[in-house]
Protein backbone atom coordinates (compact mmCIF):
# COMPACT_ATOMS: atom_id res chain seq x y z
CA UNK A 1 0.00 0.00 0.00
CA UNK A 2 2.84 2.41 0.88
CA UNK A 3 4.43 1.75 -2.51
CA UNK A 4 1.16 2.59 -4.29
CA UNK A 5 0.85 5.77 -2.25
CA UNK A 6 4.35 6.83 -3.31
CA UNK A 7 3.45 6.16 -6.93
CA UNK A 8 0.26 8.19 -6.48
CA UNK A 9 2.20 11.12 -5.01
CA UNK A 10 4.70 10.97 -7.88
CA UNK A 11 1.90 11.01 -10.46
CA UNK A 12 0.22 13.96 -8.71
CA UNK A 13 3.47 15.93 -8.59
CA UNK A 14 4.21 15.30 -12.26
CA UNK A 15 0.73 15.40 -13.76
CA UNK A 16 1.79 17.34 -16.85
CA UNK A 17 4.75 15.06 -17.57
CA UNK A 18 2.56 11.95 -17.30
CA UNK A 19 -0.15 13.39 -19.56
CA UNK A 20 2.40 14.57 -22.13
CA UNK A 21 4.18 11.20 -22.09
CA UNK A 22 0.95 9.29 -22.73
CA UNK A 23 -0.03 11.81 -25.42
CA UNK A 24 3.28 11.47 -27.27
CA UNK A 25 3.35 7.68 -27.07
CA UNK A 26 -0.26 7.45 -28.23
CA UNK A 27 0.40 9.84 -31.10
CA UNK A 28 3.21 7.54 -32.25
CA UNK A 29 1.37 4.28 -31.53
CA UNK A 30 -2.41 5.03 -31.64
CA UNK A 31 -3.35 1.38 -31.18
CA UNK A 32 -2.30 1.48 -27.53
CA UNK A 33 -5.28 3.60 -26.52
CA UNK A 34 -8.07 2.57 -28.89
CA UNK A 35 -9.68 0.64 -26.01
CA UNK A 36 -10.58 3.98 -24.38
CA UNK A 37 -13.04 4.70 -27.20
CA UNK A 38 -14.74 1.31 -27.09
CA UNK A 39 -18.53 1.69 -27.03
CA UNK A 40 -20.16 -0.23 -24.19
CA UNK A 41 -23.82 0.69 -24.61
CA UNK A 42 -26.17 3.54 -25.56
CA UNK A 43 -28.30 5.21 -22.87
CA UNK A 44 -32.03 6.06 -23.31
CA UNK A 45 -31.34 9.54 -24.76
CA UNK A 46 -28.82 8.29 -27.32
CA UNK A 47 -25.51 9.03 -25.55
CA UNK A 48 -22.75 6.51 -26.21
CA UNK A 49 -21.40 5.07 -22.96
CA UNK A 50 -17.75 4.24 -23.63
CA UNK A 51 -14.71 3.13 -21.66
CA UNK A 52 -13.82 6.82 -21.59
CA UNK A 53 -17.12 7.54 -19.80
CA UNK A 54 -16.13 5.01 -17.12
CA UNK A 55 -12.72 6.69 -16.75
CA UNK A 56 -14.29 10.14 -16.35
CA UNK A 57 -16.58 8.63 -13.74
CA UNK A 58 -13.59 7.25 -11.82
CA UNK A 59 -11.86 10.65 -11.91
CA UNK A 60 -14.98 12.35 -10.54
CA UNK A 61 -15.40 9.56 -7.97
CA UNK A 62 -11.89 10.35 -6.72
CA UNK A 63 -12.99 13.96 -6.30
CA UNK A 64 -16.04 12.85 -4.34
CA UNK A 65 -13.78 10.93 -1.97
CA UNK A 66 -12.14 14.22 -0.95
CA UNK A 67 -15.46 15.83 0.01
CA UNK A 68 -16.92 15.78 3.50
CA UNK A 69 -19.76 17.49 5.31
CA UNK A 70 -17.15 19.91 6.68
CA UNK A 71 -16.44 21.10 3.13
CA UNK A 72 -20.10 21.97 2.64
CA UNK A 73 -20.19 23.70 6.02
CA UNK A 74 -17.17 25.70 4.88
CA UNK A 75 -19.04 26.72 1.73
CA UNK A 76 -21.91 27.92 3.89
CA UNK A 77 -19.51 30.16 5.82
CA UNK A 78 -18.13 31.76 2.64
CA UNK A 79 -21.11 32.47 0.38
CA UNK A 80 -19.57 35.61 -1.12
CA UNK A 81 -16.33 33.92 -2.20
CA UNK A 82 -18.17 30.93 -3.67
CA UNK A 83 -20.71 33.16 -5.46
CA UNK A 84 -17.92 35.21 -7.03
CA UNK A 85 -16.13 32.03 -8.03
CA UNK A 86 -19.21 30.46 -9.61
CA UNK A 87 -20.11 33.63 -11.51
CA UNK A 88 -16.52 33.97 -12.76
CA UNK A 89 -16.45 30.29 -13.78
CA UNK A 90 -19.64 30.40 -15.84
CA UNK A 91 -19.26 33.94 -17.16
CA UNK A 92 -15.58 34.47 -18.03
CA UNK A 93 -14.67 31.22 -19.80
CA UNK A 94 -17.88 30.66 -21.83
CA UNK A 95 -18.07 34.25 -23.15
CA UNK A 96 -14.31 34.40 -23.64
CA UNK A 97 -14.55 31.25 -25.77
CA UNK A 98 -17.41 32.79 -27.76
CA UNK A 99 -15.45 36.00 -28.33
CA UNK A 100 -12.38 34.06 -29.52
CA UNK A 101 -14.44 32.03 -31.99
CA UNK A 102 -15.54 35.30 -33.59
CA UNK A 103 -12.13 36.99 -33.38
CA UNK A 104 -10.29 34.01 -34.89
CA UNK A 105 -13.17 33.17 -37.25
CA UNK A 106 -13.10 29.53 -36.22
CA UNK A 107 -15.02 26.98 -38.30
CA UNK A 108 -18.31 25.96 -36.65
CA UNK A 109 -17.16 22.54 -35.43
CA UNK A 110 -13.96 23.87 -33.84
CA UNK A 111 -15.85 26.85 -32.40
CA UNK A 112 -18.33 24.47 -30.80
CA UNK A 113 -15.47 22.53 -29.19
CA UNK A 114 -13.90 25.66 -27.68
CA UNK A 115 -17.28 26.85 -26.39
CA UNK A 116 -17.86 23.41 -24.86
CA UNK A 117 -14.52 23.58 -23.01
CA UNK A 118 -15.39 27.08 -21.79
CA UNK A 119 -18.76 25.96 -20.45
CA UNK A 120 -17.48 22.99 -18.45
CA UNK A 121 -16.80 23.15 -14.69
CA UNK A 122 -13.35 23.56 -13.15
CA UNK A 123 -10.90 20.70 -13.44
CA UNK A 124 -10.14 18.38 -10.50
CA UNK A 125 -6.38 18.88 -10.91
CA UNK A 126 -6.91 22.60 -10.22
CA UNK A 127 -7.17 21.70 -6.53
CA UNK A 128 -3.68 20.21 -6.65
CA UNK A 129 -2.33 23.27 -8.46
CA UNK A 130 -3.88 25.59 -5.86
CA UNK A 131 -2.16 23.62 -3.12
CA UNK A 132 1.22 23.75 -4.89
CA UNK A 133 1.13 27.53 -5.38
CA UNK A 134 0.06 28.50 -1.86
CA UNK A 135 -3.54 29.17 -2.82
CA UNK A 136 -6.65 28.77 -0.68
CA UNK A 137 -7.27 25.03 -1.01
CA UNK A 138 -10.65 25.09 0.80
CA UNK A 139 -11.80 27.80 -1.62
CA UNK A 140 -10.48 25.76 -4.55
CA UNK A 141 -12.35 22.63 -3.49
CA UNK A 142 -15.45 24.75 -2.88
CA UNK A 143 -15.32 26.31 -6.35
CA UNK A 144 -14.77 22.95 -8.05
CA UNK A 145 -17.60 21.39 -6.05
CA UNK A 146 -20.11 24.14 -6.79
CA UNK A 147 -19.23 24.44 -10.48
CA UNK A 148 -19.48 20.64 -10.80
CA UNK A 149 -22.88 20.52 -9.05
CA UNK A 150 -24.12 23.31 -11.33
CA UNK A 151 -22.69 21.73 -14.50
CA UNK A 152 -25.68 19.53 -15.49
CA UNK A 153 -27.71 22.72 -15.89
CA UNK A 154 -25.14 25.40 -16.69
CA UNK A 155 -23.03 23.51 -19.25
CA UNK A 156 -25.89 22.50 -21.60
CA UNK A 157 -27.57 25.87 -21.10
CA UNK A 158 -24.48 27.94 -21.90
CA UNK A 159 -23.43 25.75 -24.85
CA UNK A 160 -26.93 25.94 -26.33
CA UNK A 161 -26.95 29.73 -25.88
CA UNK A 162 -23.49 30.49 -27.25
CA UNK A 163 -23.47 27.89 -30.04
CA UNK A 164 -26.83 29.02 -31.43
CA UNK A 165 -25.03 30.94 -34.17
CA UNK A 166 -23.39 27.80 -35.57
CA UNK A 167 -24.88 25.39 -38.08
CA UNK A 168 -24.77 22.57 -35.51
CA UNK A 169 -27.86 21.93 -33.38
CA UNK A 170 -27.10 21.50 -29.69
CA UNK A 171 -29.65 19.68 -27.52
CA UNK A 172 -29.29 20.27 -23.80
CA UNK A 173 -31.07 17.10 -22.59
CA UNK A 174 -28.45 14.61 -23.80
CA UNK A 175 -25.64 16.72 -22.29
CA UNK A 176 -27.56 17.03 -19.01
CA UNK A 177 -27.99 13.25 -18.79
CA UNK A 178 -24.37 12.59 -19.73
CA UNK A 179 -23.05 14.96 -17.03
CA UNK A 180 -25.33 13.41 -14.41
CA UNK A 181 -24.13 9.92 -15.39
CA UNK A 182 -20.40 10.65 -15.56
CA UNK A 183 -20.02 13.48 -13.03
CA UNK A 184 -22.78 13.94 -10.46
CA UNK A 185 -23.47 10.28 -9.63
CA UNK A 186 -19.76 9.33 -9.18
CA UNK A 187 -19.10 12.46 -7.07
CA UNK A 188 -22.15 11.68 -4.92
CA UNK A 189 -21.04 8.07 -4.47
CA UNK A 190 -17.54 9.18 -3.43
CA UNK A 191 -19.00 11.68 -0.98
CA UNK A 192 -21.29 9.07 0.61
CA UNK A 193 -18.40 6.61 1.03
CA UNK A 194 -16.23 9.31 2.54
CA UNK A 195 -19.02 10.30 4.91
CA UNK A 196 -19.54 6.78 6.28
CA UNK A 197 -16.01 5.36 6.02
CA UNK A 198 -13.92 8.51 6.48
CA UNK A 199 -12.59 7.45 9.89
CA UNK A 200 -11.72 3.89 8.82
CA UNK A 201 -7.93 3.48 8.67
CA UNK A 202 -7.95 1.07 5.73
CA UNK A 203 -10.21 3.43 3.79
CA UNK A 204 -7.88 6.35 4.57
CA UNK A 205 -4.93 4.39 3.18
CA UNK A 206 -6.83 3.56 -0.02
CA UNK A 207 -7.95 7.19 -0.31
CA UNK A 208 -4.32 8.32 -0.62
CA UNK A 209 -3.97 6.31 -3.83
CA UNK A 210 -6.88 8.00 -5.61
CA UNK A 211 -5.07 11.20 -6.73
CA UNK A 212 -2.69 9.04 -8.77
CA UNK A 213 -5.63 7.09 -10.20
CA UNK A 214 -7.21 10.40 -11.26
CA UNK A 215 -3.98 11.47 -13.01
CA UNK A 216 -3.78 8.16 -14.88
CA UNK A 217 -7.44 8.52 -15.79
CA UNK A 218 -6.84 11.99 -17.21
CA UNK A 219 -3.88 10.66 -19.21
CA UNK A 220 -6.02 7.83 -20.59
CA UNK A 221 -8.77 10.27 -21.65
CA UNK A 222 -6.19 12.33 -23.52
CA UNK A 223 -4.69 9.18 -25.01
CA UNK A 224 -8.08 7.96 -26.16
CA UNK A 225 -8.84 11.16 -28.06
CA UNK A 226 -5.39 11.27 -29.61
CA UNK A 227 -5.85 7.65 -30.70
CA UNK A 228 -8.99 8.61 -32.62
CA UNK A 229 -8.22 12.22 -33.58
CA UNK A 230 -4.44 12.66 -33.26
CA UNK A 231 -3.76 12.32 -36.97
CA UNK A 232 -5.96 15.39 -37.53
CA UNK A 233 -4.25 17.61 -34.93
CA UNK A 234 -1.91 19.34 -37.33
CA UNK A 235 -4.08 19.11 -40.43
CA UNK A 236 -6.72 21.13 -38.55
CA UNK A 237 -4.33 24.07 -38.49
CA UNK A 238 -2.35 26.12 -36.00
CA UNK A 239 -5.47 28.14 -35.19
CA UNK A 240 -6.59 25.40 -32.77
CA UNK A 241 -3.44 25.78 -30.69
CA UNK A 242 -3.69 29.58 -30.79
CA UNK A 243 -7.33 29.44 -29.66
CA UNK A 244 -6.56 27.07 -26.77
CA UNK A 245 -3.54 29.10 -25.64
CA UNK A 246 -5.45 32.39 -25.68
CA UNK A 247 -8.55 30.94 -24.01
CA UNK A 248 -6.55 29.38 -21.19
CA UNK A 249 -4.10 32.26 -20.63
CA UNK A 250 -6.77 34.97 -20.67
CA UNK A 251 -8.87 32.81 -18.34
CA UNK A 252 -6.07 32.82 -15.78
CA UNK A 253 -5.59 36.58 -16.12
CA UNK A 254 -9.29 37.47 -15.97
CA UNK A 255 -9.87 35.08 -13.07
CA UNK A 256 -7.07 36.76 -11.11
CA UNK A 257 -8.51 40.14 -12.06
CA UNK A 258 -11.97 39.14 -10.83
CA UNK A 259 -10.50 38.22 -7.45
CA UNK A 260 -8.64 41.51 -7.25
CA UNK A 261 -11.73 43.45 -8.29
CA UNK A 262 -13.74 42.19 -5.30
CA UNK A 263 -10.87 42.66 -2.84
CA UNK A 264 -9.70 39.07 -2.37
CA UNK A 265 -6.26 38.46 -0.85
CA UNK A 266 -3.37 37.06 -2.91
CA UNK A 267 -4.05 33.46 -1.89
CA UNK A 268 -7.67 33.64 -3.06
CA UNK A 269 -6.72 35.48 -6.25
CA UNK A 270 -4.33 32.69 -7.18
CA UNK A 271 -7.03 30.13 -6.48
CA UNK A 272 -9.73 31.79 -8.54
CA UNK A 273 -7.22 32.35 -11.35
CA UNK A 274 -6.41 28.64 -11.55
CA UNK A 275 -10.01 27.53 -11.02
CA UNK A 276 -11.29 29.76 -13.81
CA UNK A 277 -8.45 29.08 -16.26
CA UNK A 278 -8.25 25.29 -15.80
CA UNK A 279 -11.39 23.67 -17.16
CA UNK A 280 -12.52 20.06 -16.95
CA UNK A 281 -11.49 19.52 -20.56
CA UNK A 282 -11.62 15.76 -19.96
CA UNK A 283 -15.36 16.08 -19.44
CA UNK A 284 -15.59 18.27 -22.55
CA UNK A 285 -13.74 15.60 -24.52
CA UNK A 286 -16.12 12.92 -23.29
CA UNK A 287 -19.17 15.02 -24.20
CA UNK A 288 -17.72 15.76 -27.64
CA UNK A 289 -17.22 12.08 -28.39
CA UNK A 290 -20.31 10.51 -26.82
CA UNK A 291 -23.31 12.86 -27.16
CA UNK A 292 -25.27 12.55 -30.45
CA UNK A 293 -25.16 16.16 -31.64
CA UNK A 294 -21.37 16.21 -31.76
CA UNK A 295 -21.32 13.41 -34.35
CA UNK A 296 -21.71 16.18 -36.93
CA UNK A 297 -18.69 18.01 -35.51
CA UNK A 298 -15.79 15.54 -35.01
CA UNK A 299 -13.28 18.42 -34.99
CA UNK A 300 -14.81 19.59 -31.69
CA UNK A 301 -13.16 16.63 -29.95
CA UNK A 302 -9.76 17.70 -31.30
CA UNK A 303 -9.76 21.12 -29.66
CA UNK A 304 -11.13 19.54 -26.45
CA UNK A 305 -8.22 17.09 -26.43
CA UNK A 306 -5.65 19.83 -27.07
CA UNK A 307 -7.21 21.81 -24.20
CA UNK A 308 -7.05 18.76 -21.94
CA UNK A 309 -3.29 18.41 -22.49
CA UNK A 310 -2.46 22.13 -22.39
CA UNK A 311 -4.50 22.98 -19.29
CA UNK A 312 -2.56 20.38 -17.31
CA UNK A 313 0.76 21.77 -18.54
CA UNK A 314 -0.10 25.45 -18.06
CA UNK A 315 -1.64 24.86 -14.63
CA UNK A 316 1.59 23.29 -13.44
CA UNK A 317 3.65 26.12 -14.93
CA UNK A 318 1.46 28.81 -13.34
CA UNK A 319 1.52 27.10 -9.94
CA UNK A 320 5.32 26.93 -10.19
CA UNK A 321 5.48 30.62 -11.15
CA UNK A 322 3.38 31.65 -8.15
CA UNK A 323 5.50 29.46 -5.87
CA UNK A 324 8.72 31.01 -7.23
CA UNK A 325 7.40 34.50 -6.38
CA UNK A 326 6.97 33.38 -2.77
CA UNK A 327 10.48 31.94 -2.65
CA UNK A 328 11.97 35.18 -3.98
CA UNK A 329 10.09 37.18 -1.35
CA UNK A 330 11.39 34.88 1.38
CA UNK A 331 14.97 35.31 0.12
CA UNK A 332 14.55 39.10 -0.01
CA UNK A 333 13.16 39.16 3.55
CA UNK A 334 16.08 37.12 4.85
CA UNK A 335 18.54 39.34 3.01
CA UNK A 336 16.94 42.45 4.51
Amino acid sequence: MKALQKVSKFLSNYTSAVVIAIAVVTFLVPGLMTWVNQKLFVDPVGNKFTSQSIIIGIIMFSMGLTLSTEDFKELKKRPFDIAVGAIAQYFIMPFLAFALTKLLRLPDAIALGLILVGCCPGGVSSNIMSYLCGGDVAFSVGMTTVSTILSPVMTPLMVSLLASGTTITVKGLSMFVSIVETVILPVALGFVLNHYLGKNKTYQEVQKIMPGVAVLGLACVVGGVIASQGSKFFTSGVVIFVAVLLHNSLGYALGYGAGKLVGMNVSKRRTISIEVGMQNAGLATNLATTTPQFAAAPEAAIICAVSCVWHSISGTLLAGLFASFDKKKEVQKKAA
